[in-house]
């Protein structure tokens, strides 16, 4: 693990001192952090990355992962595809069992000063709460432009009872009672999944999967989700296919909250059919050096989204000075700005035309990444994710106070 005086090459010396003077405000003040999962999916990789840093600047804090069997977390999922958009049914029965869990859970945690609790499944933990001397925050980092009405309704009434909800992305703010604020989430230029790799170990990984580097490649890496649309991304190679050489790299695992990867998986192995270019690649937890040579090694990165919390693969590609082809969706077009950042697309035939056009131009795709990398480097680095976060604790026990995010 990095230490943090480490990100000062990256960010300046400035920027470090600034944490260690934000963090010393907090005095003694302890921060937890909850959600669902300890591997698998972009929370749990935050923290599992931040938790140190924050350490390292005298912040008292920690994190806690709850417990669920295997019908919590469908309904979960169901929760997870319903706030995105899609027409799911939940039942009373479900929503009874979902809050059950939750305040078994709450049972068997102990709570700090500051309670940070990730996404839906955690949010019942707030029952808990018996006075205003502990602060509560609930983070959302799914896209919440266009949640199912119920699903909606029923976790309203919880959001509201925390301090303050935390959003990735302006359009994903709600009318609420209470404090909103808009904190992006970031990338660790320093971890396994974005240092910098000798070409050696690229060519290695490159060989082990059996990918010729001699020719063009594209490739999506993402957990195996309907709603990264991977089944999309084969069609939209096809399609390009037709006009240019290239390979196809469908990179990614699962979360341990997610029941559906399993037939995602047979969904695009069916669509792949016997096409020896496209290679699928079911990556176990500890992959990041894996997945950060599949990156640098590739010609071309997608992220086809349907729909989308922030979606930092975005970040990670673009970091490693990569022409992207994303969907227009949630955070995403925070990170790329169309045709000079990066690509952003709308449809299986555009992201087709787009890769042809990337993969003939490669000039063009190459003063992307270069845009793309700096965009990244001034705005979604964990060096300024933790200073929102610090400012954030700080607002809590200042509240006549302004400070500025």
């Amino acid at each position: 693990m990095a230490a943090i005086e480490d990100y000062a090459p990256v960010v300046g010396e400035s920027i470090v001192e600034e944490l260690f003077l934000l963090a010393k405000q907090l005095g003694g003040v302890s921060v937890q952090n909850i959600n669902s999962t300890a591997v698998g999916g972009g929370v749990a990789e935050i923290l599992m990355r931040m938790i140190p840093l924050l350490q390292q600047l005298g912040v008292n804090v920690r994190w806690d992962v709850i417990r669920g069997d295997d019908k919590f977390f469908v309904i979960t999922k169901k929760f997870h595809n319903g706030l995105h958009g899609v027409d799911v049914d939940v039942s009373q029965e479900e929503y009874d069992y979902f809050l059950e869990v939750n305040r078994q859970n709450a049972e068997m945690l102990s709570f700090d000063d500051i309670v940070f609790v990730h996404d839906p499944q955690p949010i019942g933990l707030v029952e808990k709460r018996t006075d205003d001397k502990r602060k509560w925050l609930w983070r959302c980092h799914i896209d919440f432009s266009n949640p199912h009405p119920q699903i909606w309704k029923f976790l309203e009434r919880y959001i509201n009872r925390y301090d303050t909800a935390v959003f990735s992305a302006p359009q994903f703010a709600r009318r609420l009672s209470i404090k909103q604020v808009l904190i992006s989430p970031s990338i660790d230029p320093l971890s396994d999944k974005n240092k910098d790799l000798p070409e050696s170990t690229v060519d290695e990984v490159f060989q082990r999967f059996g990918i010729d580097r001699s020719r063009p490649v594209v490739t999506q890496i993402s957990r195996f989700d309907y709603l990264k649309d991977p089944v999309g991304v084969i069609k939209a190679y096809k399609l390009a296919k037709k006009s240019v050489d290239c390979q196809l790299v469908l990179a990614g695992g699962g979360a341990t909250d997610d029941p559906e990867g399993a037939q995602v998986m047979e969904d695009v192995k069916k669509e792949a059919g016997k096409d020896k270019d496209i290679f699928i690649l079911f990556l176990p937890p500890a992959s990041d050096l894996d997945i950060n040579a599949l990156q640098r090694g590739s010609t071309v990165v997608l992220q086809k989204s349907l729909k989308e919390g922030f979606g930092l693969t975005v970040a990670e590609a673009l970091w490693k000075g990569k022409p992207v082809i994303a969907g227009a969706v949630g955070g995403i077009p925070l990170q790329i700005a169309h045709k000079y950042s990066g690509i952003l697309t709308t449809s299986v035939e555009g992201t087709a035309q787009w890769i042809k056009q990337l993969l003939n131009e490669p000039e063009y795709a190459k003063k992307l990444g270069v845009n793309g990398q700096q965009h990244i480097k001034e705005n979604f680095i964990i060096t300024r994710h933790i200073k929102d976060y610090l400012l954030l604790f700080l607002s809590l026990f200042h509240k006549e106070d302004t400070v500025y995010f």
